[in-house]
């Protein structure tokens, strides 16, 4: 029976050596870092081999076992150490074989190709990089759709602006050299050719401030003052301002808000984007048409739709209709008083900017934009009227005056 003595003696002895060995394995994998995975392993079976092989040969000469019995002990560790080599090896190749397709698929990604992941099985770690790299490379192609469409939406705008800018820059250019030469000089001509300067100079500050507001939204720069409103105010305020283009093309105009629903949003952008809507809906619908705005409250949102009689979009337009200076069929082409055709694209950035939500789709005889907002903290819930009861509204023949307060 081996004394505590001898224990304790062979203990301290094989675990110095297993100390000096796991030094010397430390160093070796410290040097040996940036290679291979299996010279790595390589490296892991050698320590653990050594210090099985030293300890052996030490417990050997402290315990003066026989030479029959060392060689034998010796052998199986030998043979044990073979095979751990041999595993360590094949795992090493595997895992390196598995990072080269790896790789090789990651550099097809970066020469613009898609990310296909490497057939086979894969060990769990790079089984995972290789579903956040699919993941990864979805995300980049989404991206990177975003980014060609929205050049296209850049070249496209840019187009739309230079014709729109060079069309009523080239008349104002000649009506001025016209009253500067003296080549008119009758006074209803003159006083014509004045009053269509002030109209296009008033069309070109128009275009202007719909390109500073277009840019501030594409830069993130829209700065929101919100405020408790009632839902009812803003339909009224547009309505009021849309009178009288609606009454001058002979539209009906109508809207209502079917209860009393506050929002918490800036009033003035919220505004103007409800007067895009508008607007265009009046300019899209012809003579003896209707446009009607509606005010509820739709699964705790606070909800306004604008309805036109413009006849529809084709379907294929649809999804296209709040890109910039996107303007469809020749049956929606802007007649020479509009803009670069840019409201749309306003009213959905500062929508979006709310955190609402904004469509469209094709209804009865025309279109139908749909705005959702959220509702303010402490909005009436669903279905409550609140203590004004209903709000309605009516332009261009009745009276705003019942958007009231909330």
């Amino acid at each position: 029976m081996i004394s505590a003595a001898d224990l304790w003696a062979v203990s301290y002895t094989v675990a110095g050596i297993a100390l000096v060995v796991c030094a010397a394995g430390m160093l070796a994998l410290r040097l040996l870092a940036a290679r291979s995975l299996a010279t790595i392993l390589t490296v892991i079976a050698a320590v653990t081999v050594v210090a099985t092989l030293a300890g052996v040969v030490v417990i050997a000469v402290e315990m003066f076992i026989s030479d029959k019995d060392r060689d034998l002990v010796l052998a199986v560790v030998a043979i044990g150490g073979i095979a751990g080599f041999a595993v360590a090896l094949l795992v090493g190749r595997q895992v390196s074989a598995a990072s080269r397709l790896l790789l090789g698929a990651v550099q097809e990604m970066g020469r613009g190709g898609e990310y296909r992941a490497p057939r086979g099985v894969l060990p769990a770690e790079l089984a995972g990089l290789s579903a956040e790299l699919d993941t990864t490379n979805a995300l980049l192609a989404e991206a990177w759709d975003r980014e060609r469409a929205l050049e296209a939406s850049r070249r496209e705008l840019v187009a739309w602006v230079s014709h729109d800018l060079r069309t009523p820059l080239a008349g104002l250019r000649a009506m001025a050299e016209a009253l500067e030469d003296g080549v008119v000089t009758d006074q209803p001509t003159i006083s014509r050719y004045h009053a269509q300067i002030h109209r296009e100079t008033d069309r070109l500050t128009l275009m202007i401030d719909d390109l500073f507001e277009l840019s501030r939204i594409h830069a993130g720069a829209l700065r929101l003052s919100r405020a408790r409103v009632g839902l009812g105010d803003l339909i009224g305020e547009a309505l009021t301002s849309a009178e009288p283009l609606a009454r001058a093309k002979g539209v009906r105009l109508r809207g209502s808000a079917s209860c009393v629903l506050p929002v918490y949003v800036d009033a003035t952008e919220v505004g103007r984007a409800l007067r895009n809507l508008v607007t265009n809906a009046i300019r899209h619908t012809p003579s003896d048409g209707a446009v009607e705005v509606l005010g509820h409250q739709d699964s705790g949102m606070a909800t306004v739709s604008v309805s036109d009689s413009c006849g529809g979009i084709p379907a294929e337009h649809l999804p296209r209709v709040f890109d910039v200076a996107f303007r469809g069929e020749p049956a929606r082409t802007p007649v020479p008083d509009e803009g670069a055709g840019l409201g749309l694209s306003i009213a959905r950035g500062i929508v979006e900017a709310h955190y609402g939500q904004i469509g469209v789709r094709n209804a009865g005889s025309g279109c139908e934009f749909v705005i959702r907002l959220p509702l303010a903290p402490g909005a009436f819930p669903h279905g409550d009227r609140g203590p004004a009861g209903a709000d309605s509204a009516d332009a261009a023949g009745v009276s705003t005056a019942g958007l009231a307060d909330f």
